[in-house]
């Protein structure tokens, strides 16, 4: 019975809590069945199953890893647990960032675009054909980047007139649109899931 009760365990979701909506990311992680953290310094990381990087302004968040010490922390608990990012998330996951290039984590096969679709005045809401189940996802959009590039192992869940702007590469997901912002939970349920399967070591 005691391994039963722990297998059932709800997972425990850090949520960056630097920039963007992370009490929305909070309440979408608990709604799709885990426990949420809200993550700002790098001991907060320590016993999390996997942890979710809101929206925000990149170069801004950039700044805030460097004064409390994240970055280095970030990128290594991305290559060894679930992270999903969404926006400003996505494009610090990214291989590559372009216009203007910037540091990233660099653990995400693809080559983000900043602004993409846009500033803020071209934010909008627009259903996306998707691979889940269910449906049309809402899509809400916010200073949204683009995803120019995919690599190979960069499975394609979400489009935008064929764009990819929901993607996961192994233990990594990534939306350019704020999921957080809808009432659909599809996408932090897929997250939720993701932080139950154990990481695969990387090769070589």
């Amino acid at each position: 019975m005691v391994a039963a009760r722990v297998a059932a365990a709800a997972p425990r979701v850090g949520v960056l809590a630097l920039q963007g909506d992370c009490d929305a990311h909070a309440r979408a992680v608990e709604e799709a069945g885990a426990e949420a953290v809200l993550v700002r310094l790098p001991p907060q990381l320590a016993g999390l199953d996997g942890l979710v990087i809101p929206g925000g302004e990149s170069s801004a968040l950039l700044k805030l890893m460097a004064r409390d010490g994240l970055f280095d922390a970030l990128q290594a608990f991305a290559q060894a647990k679930p992270v999903f990012g969404t926006c400003a998330g996505c494009i610090l996951l990214a291989r590559r960032v372009v216009s203007p290039e910037q540091p990233s984590f660099g653990v995400l096969d693809v080559t983000v675009e900043r602004n993409g679709y846009g500033r803020q005045l071209d934010s909008t809401i627009l259903p996306a054909p998707t691979t889940l189940p269910g449906g049309p996802l809402e899509a809400v959009y916010i200073r949204a980047p683009r995803i120019v590039a995919t690599g190979p192992a960069v499975e394609v869940l979400a489009q935008r007139d064929g764009a990819p702007i929901l993607v996961r590469q192994g233990h990594l997901l990534a939306a350019t649109f704020h999921p957080e912002l809808s009432t659909d939970r599809r996408v932090h349920r897929l997250f939720c899931e993701m932080t139950r399967v154990p990481v695969a070591e990387p090769r070589g």
